[in-house]
């Protein structure tokens, strides 16, 4: 999966439109209609030619409930089209890029349809995640949207960059804080490359998906951002994962200004933090070597959580022919169609056990079982009112703090915190 950035197209406008209710549309009227159907694609190549394909597999086996697909149309976000075709009303049936941070919105604006709806639904869902579909229900108890796929994340290094500055490049020293700052340290002292680590500095409310919360996720054993109404990183844990970064921004080792381009593909850091994607992206160009994110106290690979970037499916209010919708969606997340959307994309379906899924494909493609591995341990957003202000005023707290040194990291996240919970206990 190509992206240079991870998710740099998830730009939510603040100020979308909110529909009446505060939820999905009621689906009993229109449960059992038949017919043909409109998705969207992302627009990623991959995944098109996936979408293609498995749209070409339900056509020729149903010729009165028609698959027409098309590539989400373009503007400033996926997530902003989305947004505007719910208020004007012509939102396809599925969508198949739907951002769980976005759900919520979503949601208050009546666009979105409650899959449990459909007899069996639920237990469709919970069967084929696992655990993890727990995260992905709304307030209410519904799920309003179907895990479909994850990136998790994790640390990617090259390894000629760590050997050029003494360091192991086959068993880098990087589970613990202290372990990677030292590393870091040699990286930067010994000029192997400007900067060991090189995240984005900007103030973008999803920014914070790819420094902050992969190590909250696993600093704190896998809590969201928001649990039970209540902001958690004004935590010890999560103060100190405010610590770490804030450590590798005072001392240079992670710079406060902005790359115009690929900072990692082009040497300018020595590690990143990325999904599976990044196989395909790297594979050629740098010799690198992936592991977990670290932890304070440096907690075994088995049990580390992580971000899981995932993309998910969700039936839009818009639908008239919703008996066909749900038949497609649960035709698109077969095993089949997962298997096949893992061969195309290296992206992972967001399965039970997914190494044992596809023994197969890992066989054949060793470089993604570490991931795969990991897609077993990862953290969602959290599903709450107000998640994308959560976000921005969290990320304003952690620039102001963390990155830029203005007030104490306590005392920044102390104030964002209270914000958070806030905003969380809203409508």
């Amino acid at each position: 999966m190509k992206r240079t950035v991870p998710a740099a197209f998830l730009v939510l406008s603040l100020g979308l439109t909110a529909g009446c209710g505060d939820g999905g549309s009621d689906t009993k009227a229109d449960a059992s209609a038949k017919g043909p159907i409109t998705i969207w694609l992302s627009n990623n190549k991959e995944e098109v030619a996936w979408g293609k394909a498995m749209v070409e597999a339900w056509n020729g086996q149903h010729a009165d409930q028609k698959i027409t697909a098309q590539e989400i149309p373009a503007g400033k976000s996926s997530e902003e089209v989305i947004g505007a075709a719910i208020t004007a009303g012509n939102a396809p049936c599925l969508i198949f890029n739907t951002a769980p941070a976005a759900v919520p919105q979503f949601q208050k604006q009546g666009g979105l349809v409650a899959l449990d709806s459909f007899d069996g639904a639920a237990d469709y869902i919970k069967q084929r995640t696992g655990a993890a579909a727990d995260q992905y229900k709304s307030p209410d108890g519904k799920f309003y949207q179907l895990p479909w796929k994850s990136n998790p994340v994790m640390i990617f290094y090259n390894k000629d960059i760590l050997t050029k500055a003494g360091v192991d490049a086959e068993n880098p020293p990087l589970s613990t804080y202290d372990e990677f700052l030292a590393t870091a340290r040699k990286i930067k002292s010994s000029g192997a490359a400007p900067a060991a680590i090189y995240p984005a500095p900007s103030s973008e409310f999803y920014q914070s998906w790819f420094d902050y919360y992969p190590l909250f996720a696993a600093e704190t054993g896998g809590k969201q951002l928001v649990e039970n109404g209540k902001a958690q990183f004004d935590s010890p844990e999560g103060q100190r994962v405010g610590e770490f970064w804030k450590k590798l921004y005072d001392e240079g080792l992670a710079p406060k200004e902005k790359y115009n381009g690929d900072s990692f593909a082009d040497g300018k850091a020595a590690m990143a933090i990325v999904g599976p994607w990044a196989i395909a992206v790297y594979g050629e160009k740098v010799k690198w070597g992936a592991a977990p994110v670290p932890t304070s106290a440096g907690k075994p690979a088995a049990e580390i959580r992580t971000f899981s970037d995932a993309k998910n499916v969700a039936m839009y209010s818009a639908c008239k022919n919703r008996a066909t919708a749900w038949e497609v969606l649960k035709f698109a997340t077969s095993k089949e169609q997962d298997g096949a959307l893992l061969d195309a994309t290296g992206q992972m379906p967001l399965r039970a056990d997914l190494p044992a899924a596809y023994p197969d494909y890992f066989a054949k493609n060793p470089a993604y079982q570490t991931f795969a591995d990991q897609a077993g341990r990862t953290v969602e957003v959290p599903n709450v009112p107000n998640s994308i202000t959560i976000w921005q005023t969290f990320r304003d707290a952690y620039s102001e703090s963390v990155i830029f040194g203005k007030r104490p990291v306590a005392e920044a996240f102390a104030e964002a915190g209270q914000k958070a919970t806030g905003l969380a206990g809203q409508s």
